[in-house]
């Protein structure tokens, strides 16, 4: 059953009772069905909904959805602990961190977390529902402006070009890999990427598989920041 198909179980956090109406209204009904429609017509249910990090964990447990939306700043436990808890109690369920544009340091600290997405608050209803589904089925989202925010506070934490010694771990990557590594650290997508080497889509995620577990790392945002951590990619380069 592919992405689209499948329904998606959702555990809805943030301490906005209007907010979380409207992200809701966004999930069930953002894949463009209209108003009034049934529910979950966009592929989505929403199983729960909570208003602070502690019960987030708490019904993250008990609900065992697929996705948990959860905005990062959040009473009694914010979201990032909250992600934190979630991920190191090794549930099957993944997190999706909602931010506001302007919260910087939380893009890092999201990913450090475990969360496998990040989005800006005010995302379109459409791609929320995508990135969704794209973390359900085990991918990793960043929006544009999120990654490129991210890029900037990597790079701010990054040595200087001349000082930064090959890294042991890429020496595990054979070339292909790199040059896979490059293309996703760059936010090429699976078929950008294909059509670049002239390959398939198959075979690119076969690499991107491989990438992943020699790296150890959990997905392809962790390994976009190994790669500029790394100095393998440069912004701007």
């Amino acid at each position: 059953m592919t992405a689209a198909a499948r329904t998606v179980r959702v555990l809805l956090v943030h301490d906005q009772p209007m907010l979380r109406s409207g992200l809701r209204l966004a999930l069930t009904e953002g894949a463009g069905v209209p108003v009034g429609s049934r529910p979950g017509a966009a592929g989505v249910t929403v199983v729960g909904e909570a208003g602070d990090g502690a019960e987030a964990v708490d019904l993250a447990r008990r609900l065992l959805p697929d996705v948990v939306v959860m905005a990062a700043r959040l009473p009694r436990m914010d979201g990032l602990a909250a992600t934190r808890a979630i991920v190191s109690a090794g549930l099957p369920v993944r997190v999706l961190i909602t931010i506001a544009y302007e919260a910087d340091d939380v893009v890092l600290g999201a990913v450090a977390a475990g969360a496998a997405g990040c989005l800006g608050r005010d995302v379109p209803p459409a791609e929320l529902v995508h990135a969704v589904h794209t973390v359900a089925t085990g991918g990793a989202v960043m929006t544009p402006p999120v990654l490129g925010r991210l890029l900037n506070r990597v790079a701010e934490l990054l040595p200087a070009a001349e000082t930064t010694p090959a890294a042991p771990v890429l020496a595990t990557l054979t070339d292909r890999e790199r040059e896979v590594l490059v293309h996703v650290a760059r936010g090429h997508s699976n078929a950008e990427i294909a059509a670049a080497l002239s390959v398939s889509e198959t075979t690119v995620k076969t690499h991107v598989g491989h990438v992943l577990t020699k790296l150890r790392v959990r997905d392809r945002v962790q390994a976009v920041v190994l790669a500029y951590e790394t100095g393998l990619v440069r912004p701007g380069r």
